[in-house]
């Protein structure tokens, strides 16, 4: 009966060891998932911010461009009103006065279709 108690006693060892073993060995997966979630978390966040960072340096460089592109149609249509100004101011005097001339002057003339009654 010795032996056979011992024999009892040596399976329930084995079979606390092994159940250590399984405990340990879900414990190490447990680690391992959750040491593998942060590296892809981390490496996630970091492939977001060169993205992000790539996409700020287009946006700069097409709001840039069209920062200038704005710049110069504004300065173009400053200097198309200050040459139309200067135009103005140059040609309102010799046109004021042959508008003037072309109505106050009149010339009363018969119209060469007027046929003159006889």
């Amino acid at each position: 009966m010795t032996s056979q108690s011992q024999g009892i006693q040596q399976l329930l060892q084995a079979e606390k060891r092994a159940k250590d073993k399984l405990e340990e060995a879900k414990k190490r997966k447990g680690k391992r998932l959750r040491q593998a979630k942060e590296e892809a978390t981390a490496e996630i966040d970091h492939y977001r911010l060169q993205r992000e960072k790539e996409f700020r340096n287009k946006q700069t460089n097409v709001m840039g461009s069209q920062g200038n592109l704005s710049a110069k149609i504004e300065e173009q249509t400053t200097e198309t009103i200050r040459t139309l100004t200067s135009s103005y101011h140059k040609n309102m005097e010799s046109m004021m006065k042959k508008l003037l001339n072309t109505i106050c002057d009149i010339n009363p003339e018969v119209h060469p279709n007027f046929r003159h009654a006889v």
